[in-house]
């Protein structure tokens, strides 16, 4: 019998306090119907066999786990969405249920959540089923892959992950499904029969048409992890068997060859599978169960875990043997594959594509298989923002390897520690040498020689074309653009965030020339709004108006015009490449990184020295002729005479060996580009709109309520910013009132200042009258190039305040000021499209967030932008 448990946990217990979830997630509700619609009409189940449980809690979730694990025989299929969680201190995934509850201090206690490990060790010690396929919708879903690798008897367990490792995901419009399920839904529903491995990649390149991105601006990848040769068929086309003889490997890549013949998973779990893992995780399970179960739990998960184990094992295991004899050496798998050494690759956000097409190539490469066609490395390749990298390795090693608290964690800000870190530029690795702690426990050891070469090029757009390539090479990038514009007046350009990536401190480096030219520089590129996280968003963004494509020039690294972005379509303007004399080149460089006390992993038995042998293999092959080959296709130049790897593949925008190039960026004028960027302007001012109104009464106590949101943004500004705060509820003698008045202060103070003074009215709030008092009072402070801010934060509900009349005036004024105005809307729906404060924050150039995003540290991450703290 086939066997479906989904799980959307949508109405949560424990929403307000210190120890609460998030929030409720109302789309999760729409999940189950849909789904479950979905598997029935793709023919992968009848709807009997589909068991649905909108919102348990934990006991109710455990038991039924089980339940419909032990009827499973042929495909078992367990679906969660619902919140997601990781401690500060490890990779563990918490799916959280109904009465899920956070405990947090020198260690984190999740209670009323079960952890990945203990559902794969339930399902694996609990079903005979042939086939299993797990499903995660919800944040972080991509940090089961690192519990998955660590399971030696999961041959038969295919993983559906929303999202990639390390990442939030916003839960979309509450009145229709998350975006990963709509999307997993409907293309059940779109052919006859698929399997998951083509499931996974028809999501991806679904999530990448939708331009969907993550918490942290990235793009949304759903993952995949199912051993080489595993395939699970889903509907009503042709089966494949158990087995197939390819099929995707972690990276969703063909694996290529592996150990031939096999037996049926079915048979060979019954002799590899370990009894002593097996046990642990029965252990584990009965006594999580045990201790909420109502009334004799304890004994009935005794019961279910035990009865069948002996007799299945003694079945099958006697199966096995006498196949093993009947067919010999025909059906013998000679070779039981360990799982392989993982190798955490760190790289950046602009490289990250690169890198994992790379790490696909090699996993099924020669080098990375032993004789019997086992796997010698898995590979793991993430990014994170260039500076917070180059802070992390400087400074916050300690903190990286043991986080102690919530307000530094390396480990959930950028990832796991890297075994490897790929910057774009050597110059990254040597500004983090040059500085790095005396007590830092981690050693870097950077290569010498780049892997490749890309220029960082001005992209000029068609139109722009004929008058621009008068000269291709040999000016400076400030000359270059005043060329551009003095040609077409209404031409601009645009370049990535510096902070983020590598490619836009590179630009940088070019615009600003000397200190005296920074404002110069930045006049040259500025925009309304932030800049584009990386190159590959700026691209993917121009096209979204026609008009701004066809005459703004682009700052970015040239492969992507070769290799293309994620985004391509027949509307893109097409664009030639201007190489500035002053703009260094990308040049990607392999970094060893060493952990002081990283003792391997008992289970898979490896050590440092093993570690070292898999990171010198992988370096060896991106340097030779596999490497090479793909880097080729991504569209790099060779490091040393600057020539294209593969010449065939250059596009009509593209100069084959353009000379001269600027050479690899220098460690000082990286820190000094970046440092002016930082400091451009002078200290950041920042006025804090604060709801006070009666509607508020429910959301004003705890770290999550309007005035410790508040607080929790003060860290990222610092002595030399001006900030103020005002009460906003009409109590008759005007739409606010002021807490603090404006100017510089010190932390402590303005915390009291706040907590003093700041309190729920018996009275309505007026959002357009503070708001346009609130435009009045920044623009009294003058245009002297400093960055602003005005924050909102409120509960959403505005009357009659902001409709007609009222909010086009808000609109306008926000759309002329040049200030942006961030909305944090204590709620969930408040940033849905068309709402007004997400109108606001869209036309200001500014962001909205909700429940659907981790609100304080999104509004932390939008101070620290405008303002010089540095915590």
């Amino acid at each position: 019998m086939d066997r479906a448990l989904l799980i959307g946990v949508s109405d949560y217990r424990f929403t307000k306090g210190p120890h609460a979830v998030p929030g409720k997630l109302p789309a999760v509700e729409k999940n189950l119907p849909v789904l479950r619609e979905a598997l029935v009409r793709a023919g992968v189940f009848t709807d009997e066999e589909i068991t649905s449980l909108p919102s348990p809690d934990f006991a109710e979730a455990a038991q039924e786990l089980q339940r419909v694990a032990r009827e499973a025989r042929g495909l078992l299929l367990v679906y969660f969405a619902g919140h997601g969680a990781i401690p500060s201190g490890g990779d563990e995934l918490y799916l959280q249920l109904r009465d899920a509850h956070v405990l947090a201090g020198e260690h984190t206690v999740f209670n009323g959540a079960v952890s990945f490990s203990d559902l794969m060790g339930t399902v694996l010690v609990t079903s005979r089923a042939d086939r299993i396929v797990v499903i995660l919708d919800c944040c972080f879903a991509g940090n089961a892959a690192r519990v998955w690798e660590h399971f030696e008897d999961k041959r038969r367990v295919g993983l559906l992950m929303s999202v990639q490792a390390n990442h939030r995901i916003d839960a979309g419009d509450p009145g229709t499904p998350t975006p990963f399920t709509e999307n997993l839904a409907e293309l059940l529903g779109e052919e006859d029969g698929t399997t998951v491995s083509r499931l996974a990649t028809r999501l991806r390149e679904r999530m990448a048409e939708q331009k969907r991105r993550t918490m942290r601006k990235e793009a949304w990848e759903p993952q995949l992890r199912a051993d080489a040769g595993a395939d699970v068929q889903l509907g009503d086309g042709p089966q494949l068997p158990v087995l197939a003889p390819d099929g995707p490997g972690p990276s969703g890549a063909d694996p290529g060859p592996g150990p031939r013949p096999r037996l049926p998973v079915w048979v060979a779990a019954s002799w590899r599978r370990p009894r002593a893992l097996a046990a642990k995780w029965s252990r584990a399970w009965r006594r999580k169960l045990s201790r909420t179960d109502r009334g004799g739990g304890k004994r009935s998960s005794r019961r279910i875990l035990l009865r069948p184990a002996l007799p299945v094992l003694l079945a099958l295991g006697l199966l096995g043997v006498g196949l093993y004899l009947l067919l010999g050496p025909f059906s013998r798998d000679d070779t039981h594959c360990a799982p392989p050494l993982e190798l955490r690759v760190l790289t950046d956000p602009d490289l990250e594509k690169t890198f994992r097409t790379a790490a696909a190539a090699y996993l099924t490469s020669d080098a990375n298989t032993t004789d019997a066609g086992c796997r010698r490395t898995g590979i793991t390749v993430y990014s994170a923002g260039s500076s917070d990298v180059v802070d992390a390795l400087r400074r916050r090693t300690d903190a990286w390897q043991e986080p102690e608290g919530a307000e530094v964690n390396p480990q959930r800000d950028i990832g796991p520690q890297p075994d490897v870190w790929i910057p774009a530029s050597r110059a990254e690795a040597d500004r983090v040498l040059e500085e790095q702690d005396t007590d830092a426990v981690a050693e870097l050891e950077p290569e010498e020689s780049p892997l490749a070469h890309s220029p960082v090029v001005l992209a000029v757009p068609e139109r722009l074309a004929p008058e621009a390539l008068n000269d291709i090479t040999g000016r400076p990038l400030t000359e270059m653009i005043d060329a551009l514009t003095g040609h077409a007046d209404d031409a601009a350009v645009r370049r990535p965030d510096p902070e983020f990536t590598d490619s836009g401190l590179l630009a940088t480096v070019g615009l600003y020339g000397d200190p005296a030219s920074v404002a110069q520089g930045e006049r040259m590129v500025r925009q309304q709004g932030p800049p584009s996280p990386t190159a590959g968003d700026l691209l993917c963004d121009l096209p979204d108006d026609d008009a701004v494509d066809d005459r703004t020039a682009a700052l970015v690294p040239e492969f992507l015009l070769v290799s293309g972005v994620d985004c391509e379509d027949n509307t893109r303007t097409p664009r030639w490449a201007l190489y500035p004399a002053d703009v260094p080149g990308m040049d990607p460089v392999f970094v060893r990184v060493r952990w002081d006390d990283a003792d391997g992993d008992d289970d898979s038995g490896d050590d440092e020295t093993d570690r070292d042998a898999a990171a010198a293999a992988f370096r060896d092959w991106l340097a030779g002729a596999g490497g090479r080959e793909v880097l080729a296709r991504q569209g790099f130049r060779d490091p040393g005479d600057g020539e294209l790897f593969a010449p065939g593949r250059k596009p009509d925008g593209v100069k084959f060996a353009p000379s001269p190039l600027d050479e690899s960026a220098g460690r000082d004028e990286m820190e000094q580009a970046l440092s002016a960027y930082q400091a451009y302007g002078g200290p950041g001012r920042v006025l804090f709109l604060l709801d006070s109104s009666g509607s508020m009464a429910d959301l004003w106590q705890g770290p999550s309520g309007g005035p410790g949101l508040l607080r929790q943004t003060l860290g990222g500004l610092g002595a030399e910013d001006e900030y103020g705060v005002w009460a906003v509820a009409d109590t008759g003698d005007g739409p606010y009132e002021t807490l603090l008045g404006f100017g510089r202060h010190g932390r402590k103070d303005a915390e009291e200042a706040v907590d003093e003074r700041a309190r729920v009215r018996d009275a309505s709030a007026d959002p357009h009258a503070a708001l346009l008092a609130a435009f009045d009072e920044m623009e009294d402070r003058g245009d002297d190039g400093r960055p602003q801010m005005v924050v909102h934060i409120t509960d959403g509900q505005h009357g009659e305040y902001l409709t007609g009349g009222r909010l086009r005036e808000v609109l306008d004024r926000a759309g002329a000021s040049e200030v942006p105005v961030t909305v944090a809307v204590l709620g969930s729906g408040g940033c849905d499209e068309g709402r007004p404060d997400q109108r606001i924050a869209e036309v200001s150039g500014g962001r909205c967030l909700d429940a659907g995003d981790d609100v304080g540290a999104a509004l932390h991450d939008e101070i620290a932008r405008i303002g010089t703290g540095d915590d």
